[in-house]
């Protein structure tokens, strides 16, 4: 594989997983990117955005690499995105653990994260925070605190630490991501999914906005391939098909997306150019984290 392949390579690693529960962040970042300048009289400098993408180290590292079998793309992504949720669990272990215990108690967890309820009037505990009341937010991860607790001592180790912040990663975790993820888009609590909640969880623009080609598609997927029995819901099996599919590697699929959509000359390596000139498919793909591994580098 090129040096240039492994740029969409570092790309696609960094947030393929990320804790379900973390805050969601603004997608507009004021970071400073780069220390090259974006421009150079007047002509667009590529160094900006190679090391804008990549960060001043990660960059420098890329420069340095020989070359590498394309076949090893996947190795890489593997690696980054298991590093990635090691570091993720680091830290919120650190974070939660000050005194660095061999185990972590619900109740210590609960003060830390949701200690500033103490101190809410109990109106203020019935607003919506991303979606769920405060309150729904503490039932929503003491059920998943009790899964991930194998030995049911109410304290997580460091390994049922990391069940808990990524449960899309543990096989036996997998039935709560597709809980959850029934009660985000089921608005109306029905025990199922309409094409009309499946679309509006990704998708809301008004009646009379111009509706993307892309929606478009995903009705004709709702209707062909996620609704498998045709009664126009998804029910819990069909969304555990949708999100977790059998013998599926999301990173091999996103890396292979991205290549198609970038790989303009058809060589299947990407050159630094083709990456630039599909800087929008990158920023916009689940791979990059719809941008924010662009600056993920500085968070640790």
């Amino acid at each position: 594989m090129a040096r240039h392949t492994l740029l969409c390579l570092l790309l696609v690693a960094t947030a393929l997983a990320k804790p379900a529960d973390e805050e969601k962040k603004s997608r507009v970042h004021n970071e400073k990117l780069s220390d090259e300048e974006h421009f150079i009289d007047e002509e667009h400098n590529p160094d900006y955005d190679h090391e804008a993408f990549l960060g001043e180290d990660e960059a420098r590292t890329f420069d340095q690499l020989t070359p590498e079998e394309k076949g090893e793309l996947q190795n890489w992504i593997d690696y980054t995105q298991k590093r990635y949720i090691s570091e993720d669990v680091k830290r919120q272990w650190n974070a939660n653990n000050p005194e660095n215990k061999e185990t972590l108690h619900w109740l210590d967890y609960k003060v830390m994260v949701y200690g500033f309820m103490d101190n809410m009037d109990p109106s203020e505990l019935e607003d919506e925070a991303e979606g769920m009341t405060y309150a729904e937010m503490v039932k929503r991860d003491k059920r998943r605190w009790a899964l991930a607790d194998q030995d049911e001592d109410d304290a997580l180790t460091l390994e049922e630490f990391t069940d808990f912040l990524h449960p899309e990663e543990a096989e036996r975790m997998k039935s709560i991501v597709v809980t959850e993820t029934m009660e985000d888009i089921d608005k109306d609590k029905d025990g199922k999914i309409s094409l009309k909640e499946y679309i509006g969880d990704m998708y809301r623009g008004g009646d009379d906005e111009f509706e993307p080609a892309w929606v478009s598609n995903e009705r004709d997927q709702f209707r062909e391939f996620r609704d498998k029995n045709g009664d126009g819901y998804l029910d819990e099996e069909e969304v555990k098909g949708w999100i977790i599919p059998p013998d599926y590697n999301h990173s091999e699929a996103e890396a292979k997306h991205l290549v198609y959509e970038a790989d303009s000359d058809g060589d299947k390596v990407l050159t630094k150019e083709e990456i630039l000139n599909k800087y929008d498919v990158f920023v916009g793909s689940q791979a990059t984290d719809f941008g924010e591994a662009l600056v993920r580098h500085d968070e640790f």
